[in-house]
């Protein structure tokens, strides 16, 4: 079959028969999708009309029993202009105020929606140029945030929290609209150490993590402690760029990492190391990258904020369909954005994978995509951060969480899409066996005997 140009990114080349955006395996499934897009739009303005003239939930009923729903919305419309309103919700609300936007990301899997977007005409179809910026290392962007450099960014979970409190640097507030990820992580050793499968032999070894304020380090951490070592004492942990660590893992400056996607498999793809545990299975759904923006930018820029938020959701919804993922491995290996070959990409996006010790296994979770900010996972984000000692005295789990992680804004922008957030903004979670309930931190910080705090 031959092949042709993506029109959005020409170094794309897709499959005749594709769409226009490049997403689908043919027009027709562009315009079903489309059509089924503006259908969910249309029947929440039809539901939120019908509710603002009959909010009494029984008179509401009765008035549809009574005349069928095809008739009150068909008497409904001789007075109220549905159509028009269907049009402008999926527009948006008004004018976008900010077209040209500048977002930083870090080359690894996690930032799978925020790349895609681009190349898969995400952003362009809700009326953004978005230049996507490849950044260095994640110190990089909490700076270019900081100085306004980008307008909003790929960034760690616990990173937004951290600014806020002035963890690391100046405290810039910092709103998480979006996670971007679930799962994706991984503790990868170098291979001469197969030997050492039981962590209590860690001792003394050396591990690479991307940033001090990320779900890596609170993670590894806390597999640490659960084994029985002290994270500052036994071991030595080193703050890596996530491209470097293959090759820091394969000159032996460390011993291994617990680092993102794709460099876990890159590891084994390259006989350097193999995969001892992924972090799905020290906390299953864990999140682990957002995306940020600078406070305020959504009031300055409401309509842009709306815009953008619509493009990363249906990116990460889409994501979130398995039967997706070869077309989006095809999007994102380029050079401009993972400049990773695409058999790693397979094997992390499919959840089946060499495993670097002789086994193929077949996780299909490895890797998962959810937008939804639980504001629980910054709780429990904040209990680990204290109890390494990063955050000193007293802390206001709740207001901070609620502060930085906009999950009831999340939440109605979702709906409006069309997607299903969840009912509540907190749940408990379960870590290495252990439940961890949002509405007792300060108990559940003092269950560990290992901590600083």
């Amino acid at each position: 079959m031959s092949a042709f140009k993506n029109p959005f990114n020409p170094n794309l080349r897709l499959h005749r028969g594709g769409c226009t955006c490049g997403r689908h395996h043919s027009q027709e499934a562009h315009d079903a999708e489309v059509r089924g897009e503006e259908a969910a739009i249309g029947r929440l303005v039809e539901s939120t009309v019908v509710r603002a003239l009959f909010p009494e939930d029984e008179a509401r009923r009765n008035f549809i029993r009574a005349v069928g729903a095809g008739t009150a919305l068909a008497a409904i419309s001789q007075f109220f202009p549905l159509d028009a309103a269907k049009a402008l919700a999926s527009e948006g609300a008004g004018p976008i105020e900010k077209k040209d936007l500048k977002i930083g990301f870090i080359p690894i899997t996690c930032a799978t929606p925020i790349i895609m977007a681009e190349p898969m005409g995400f952003y362009e179809k809700q009326g953004l140029n978005v230049t996507l910026v490849k950044t260095a290392g994640w110190a990089v962007v909490r700076d270019k945030v900081i100085n306004k450099e980008y307008d909003a960014s790929h960034m760690l979970s616990p990173m937004p929290i951290a600014m806020s409190m002035g963890l690391g640097s100046r405290p810039v507030a910092v709103d998480v609209a979006a996670i971007e990820n679930i799962n994706g992580q991984a503790i990868t050793l170098h291979v001469k150490h197969k030997d050492k499968m039981d962590p209590k032999t860690w001792k003394g070894m050396k591990f690479g993590l991307p940033f001090d304020y990320s779900i890596h380090n609170l993670l590894l951490r806390y597999f640490l402690a659960e084994h029985g070592l002290d994270p500052d004492q036994d071991v030595e942990l080193r703050i890596l760029p996530p491209p470097d660590m293959v090759a820091n893992l394969r000159a032996g400056n460390i011993d291994g990492f617990l680092g993102p996607e794709p460099f876990n498999q890159r590891a084994v793809f390259e006989s350097v190391g193999f995969i001892h545990t992924l972090s799905k299975d020290i906390w299953d759904g864990h999140p682990c990258c957002a995306f940020g923006v600078a406070e305020g930018f959504a009031k300055t820029y409401p309509n842009t904020f709306a815009a953008l938020f619509r493009a990363i959701a249906l990116a990460t919804d889409y994501a979130s369909n398995k039967s997706n993922r070869g077309a989006i491995i095809q999007a994102i290996a380029p050079a401009n954005y993972l400049n990773q070959p695409v058999p790693v990409l397979e094997q992390v996006m499919s959840g089946r994978f060499a495993d670097g010790l002789g086994n193929i296994r077949n996780v299909p979770d490895r890797v998962d995509f959810d937008p939804f900010p639980w504001q629980s996972m910054a709780v429990w984000m904040l209990t680990q951060m204290k109890r390494w000692g990063y955050i000193k005295g007293d802390v206001n789990y709740r207001q901070i969480a609620e502060n930085v992680f906009l999950a009831t804004d999340a939440r109605k922008r979702m709906t409006e899409l069309g997607l299903k957030p969840p009912k509540d903004n907190y749940r408990k979670h379960t870590i290495m066996g252990k439940e961890f309930d949002p509405a007792k931190p300060e108990e559940y910080l003092r269950s560990f005997k290992l901590r600083r705090a």
